[in-house]
């Protein structure tokens, strides 16, 4: 894929199409965006969530569709502000349409076990096999939600690295994160926290390793840490503006540490995320 006049390009193997919406807030500002905000359209089907995001009386558009067909389709070009984050802030900016570039994927979102079945909110049932079951980042107890295909992760980061190349990408987050208690997408089924780190974080851990060889650089695969808080947030990110993925971690607690950045340390329990370091002993 290649990105010309804000627009995706197809190749050989991606299927490229434009529908394009005048539902736009007109042309990012210089120097914007800087954000990508990745969504479920929470919808039957890519066909019926494109044709909700061009209707001219839904207040909603987005500047991409990715199918389960692994279909590409871009509503908006990549100049242009779309309407996707709705209330939304992250760290010191609020009205995320005006700085980011929505990713809407073709997912169902959160489904209800009722006997044996799997139940959208539009009473859709799903197998088994499409049927994830994990914690969201913002709750505490675990849930049911439609998988997302292979191929949907694979374009959407290879598509986030492209926007990262053209137009300096330096904040990648989900609509749960920007809106949460509004939102809940694209929840825990998608791997947002590894593609995240995979593409913004991959060099800065190679500096940190070299910064602290010696220290934590070259880390050995057991190298154990020992909470000494009373209790010790676990998060999405390195920052305290962050996203908090599971109970905090009580004093006492053994984890494996996986890397250093600054002043956070990556941590491994039942799934990994980020602590303050200084709060973790690590011998």
């Amino acid at each position: 894929m290649e990105i010309t006049d804000h627009l995706l390009k197809e190749n050989k193997t991606e299927k490229i199409t434009h529908q394009l919406t005048d539902k736009t807030s007109g042309k990012f500002v210089q120097g914007q965006p800087d954000t990508v905000v990745v969504h479920f359209t929470a919808g039957r089907d890519a066909r019926s969530s494109i044709a909700t995001l061009i209707n001219p009386t839904v207040k909603a558009s987005a500047h991409l569709v990715i199918g389960r067909d692994n279909s590409i389709t871009q509503l908006v070009p990549f100049d242009k502000i779309a309407w996707h984050a709705g209330r939304s802030s992250w760290d010191s900016r609020s009205g995320l349409n005006r700085y980011s570039i929505g990713i809407e994927i073709d997912n169902a979102g959160r489904l209800d076990k009722q006997g044996n079945e799997y139940l959208s909110w539009f009473k859709k049932s799903y197998p088994a096999e499409e049927v994830f079951e994990g914690v969201h980042r913002n709750e505490e107890a675990a849930s049911f939600w439609h998988r997302y295909t292979e191929d949907q992760i694979k374009i959407t980061e290879d598509i986030i690295r492209l926007l990262v190349g053209q137009y300096g990408i330096n904040l990648i987050l989900g609509h749960e994160e920007i809106s949460p208690g509004r939102k809940v997408d694209p929840g825990p089924a998608f791997p947002l926290d590894k593609i995240r780190n995979d593409i913004l974080f991959s060099d800065r851990q190679q500096e940190d390793e070299d910064e602290f060889e010696g220290d934590l650089g070259g880390m050995p695969s057991e190298t154990m840490g020992l909470v000494t808080a009373n209790k010790l947030n676990v998060r999405s990110g390195p920052s305290t503006d962050s996203i908090k993925i599971t109970k905090p971690l009580p004093r006492g607690s053994l984890v494996k540490v996986i890397e250093r950045q600054g002043n956070w340390y990556k941590v491994k329990i039942e799934e990994q995320g980020w602590v303050s370091a200084d709060w973790l002993r690590v011998d």
